[in-house]
């Protein structure tokens, strides 16, 4: 085995990047890739890559807005509670139907809910307000009220109008947008590509998932996580091979991967050791290094470089750590190469709802959970949040963020909090 560059003084140099300057940094990079055309009923939860405007108004028709009677306002103006109004009644009008008659001084047409409302009409009486009769052979309909013009009646272009912008590119595809885009007769939907993202950690000491524990060895559970969290975010992860703590063979395999897919994240190897092989690679020169330290806690070796405009996230190997780099810099990363509107996870602001003892120089991200008790908003340390503890992330909706303090955090102090569960891609 070759032990890499132990003796070089610069990988103990390190100056601390704040976070949101490197998402900053990052976010130059971070542009949105290809687009490709999708049935609508396979868009769900792609980001689209194209504006979608209105070919017509919505409703393209005026549209009665309940089951009852189409009439004429003015034929009402002598309805009161002592005084009722008959109609003749000359058509019925089932939704989906246009009636070929109109609607003349003294008659009415049978109506339902959503279906077109006639030609003469400009009001539709409510089915519980009326009454019928056979009146010399006619079916008329009785009301006691007098009808405003518009009233029930939905008109032409309400919702939108024609040329309207319905949605505009980075648009997550949910329900919604595909109950906009069926009404339209979108049937094809322009969306950006998944990034392709390669994932795989560095260390001698890891196990393959089902492969039987050994002495001194762990399993490779930090890759199978990233796997998730690309996935999640939206992007196509790919599992390579673990790699051992050699540099040239992690320099071989990590430039392949930069070359065939559109961004590599590797877990493990970036801390100051004789075998911490990609903090080592970093500064080989075979790429660009745009940092390799920030200012936070967990995850501060968190490291990031580029080669011919493709990132390689070099994330921390205790699973806390890679965890929490993965959302703060790698989703980001993934959500604009989708064209996301809004590529950062939601901040919000609550109460601390324990002391929080730790103290630190740099941030601290801190896992936990949200409770709302009457109508305020809690944050709530897990229990054990060392970097190298990965049972409390599966707990964990939110990230806490504490200033650096010289002493601990009281409870009932007003903190940040970076949503996770709930917020997902």
């Amino acid at each position: 085995m070759i032990n890499p560059s132990k003796d070089d003084p610069d990988k103990f140099r390190r100056k601390p990047m704040q976070v949101k300057e490197a998402q900053r940094l990052l976010a130059s990079y971070g542009k949105p890739g290809e687009a490709e055309s999708l049935p609508l009923q396979e868009s769900h939860g792609r980001y689209l890559a194209e504006e979608v405007k209105a070919p017509h108004p919505f409703p393209r028709f005026r549209r009665s807005g309940m089951d009852g009677y189409a009439v004429r306002s003015e034929d009402t103006a002598g309805a009161s509670s002592e005084q009722t109004v008959w109609l003749d009644v000359i058509d019925e009008i089932p939704c989906g139907f246009v009636s070929d008659k109109t609607i003349t001084p003294g008659t009415a047409a049978r109506i339902m809910t959503g279906a077109q409302v006639p030609e003469g009409a400009d009001s539709v009486v409510m089915l519980e307000m009326t009454e019928l009769r056979v009146h010399d052979g006619r079916t008329q309909m009785g009301l006691k009220r007098r009808m405003q013009s518009g009233q029930n009646v939905t008109p032409i272009g309400f919702e939108v109008e024609e040329g309207e912008v319905l949605l505009r590119p980075g648009r997550r595809i949910q329900a919604g947008e595909i109950s906009v885009l069926a009404t339209f007769g979108v049937h094809r939907v322009k969306v950006y590509k998944k990034p392709r993202i390669a994932i795989f950690s560095t260390g001698s000491e890891l196990l393959a998932v089902d492969e039987p524990l050994q002495p001194g060895k762990i399993r490779n559970s930090n890759t199978y996580m990233l796997a998730s969290q690309v996935r999640e975010a939206g992007g196509e992860p790919y599992i390579l091979e673990a790699v051992a703590d050699e540099l040239p063979l992690a320099k071989a395999k990590v430039e392949k991967a930069l070359a065939e897919y559109d961004a590599v994240v590797t877990s493990g190897g970036v801390s100051v050791g004789d075998y911490d092989i990609m903090g080592d690679f970093v500064r080989s020169g075979s790429v660009d290094m745009l940092y390799n330290k920030i200012a936070m806690r967990p995850g501060s070796v968190t490291t990031a470089a580029v080669k011919d405009g493709k990132l390689l996230f070099a994330l921390s190997g205790n699973p806390g750590a890679c965890f929490v780099g993965f959302e703060l810099f790698v989703r980001p990363f993934i959500q604009q190469a989708l064209g996301s509107e809004a590529p950062y996870l939601t901040e919000w602001t609550a109460v601390l709802d324990r002391d929080y003892t730790k103290v630190n120089a740099f941030t601290r991200y801190v896992r936990g959970r949200v409770e709302a008790r009457d109508g305020v908003l809690y944050a709530i340390p897990a229990a054990v949040d060392e970097s190298s503890v990965m049972v409390t992330i599966k707990d964990s909706d939110c990230l806490i963020v504490i200033p650096p303090a010289k002493e601990a955090t009281p409870a009932g102090t007003k903190v940040n909090i970076v949503m996770l569960k709930g917020n997902r891609s």
